[in-house]
């Protein structure tokens, strides 16, 4: 009867430990999963901040900067939608290029144009400006200007 005894506590002891050490590790991985989306958010927000000059132009036809390069071709779209804006302030494009090819056949769009602004100033003023007169077109196809934002943000 001893011995069963024993072998009961035994076994008690060995299933509270194996609880315990259980529980242990759900809080571990609750702390793992918290700090990983800690992470992501930092990420996003780095990501963010990098991108904080940048605009995005959707609906601008393919191969159009082929011959002139995209930073002219932006400059041009600029000058066509608001031609005050390039008189009163000095928007100077840092940088362009158009976005990687990801094919979607439910949905086939060109590739979007991402400018790089010298200043934030500049960006915020062609996004002010496009809010404004709210219809855009290049050579009479409607374009839209966004943010150029993570994928998580949007």
């Amino acid at each position: 009867m001893d011995a069963a005894a024993a072998s009961m506590d035994e076994a008690e002891q060995r299933i509270s430990d194996i609880e315990d050490k259980f529980t242990e590790n759900n809080e571990a991985e609750k702390k793992r999963e918290i700090k990983a989306k800690e992470h992501d958010l930092r990420i996003r927000e780095i990501s963010d901040s990098l991108k904080r000059n940048n605009i995005r132009i959707i609906g601008v036809p393919e191969e159009e900067e082929r011959e002139i390069g995209v930073e002219v071709l932006c400059e041009q779209i600029i000058a066509e939608n608001f031609p005050n804006l390039g008189k009163d302030t000095d928007i100077k494009v840092q940088e362009a290029q158009r976005t990687p090819i990801r094919f979607n056949q439910n949905r086939p769009s060109t590739r979007h144009i991402i400018v790089k602004f010298t200043k934030y100033s500049s960006r915020e003023g062609i996004r002010k400006a496009a809010r404004e007169k709210r219809s855009l077109t290049y050579k009479g196809r409607q374009i839209r200007f966004a943010a150029d934002l993570s994928t998580e943000t949007w």
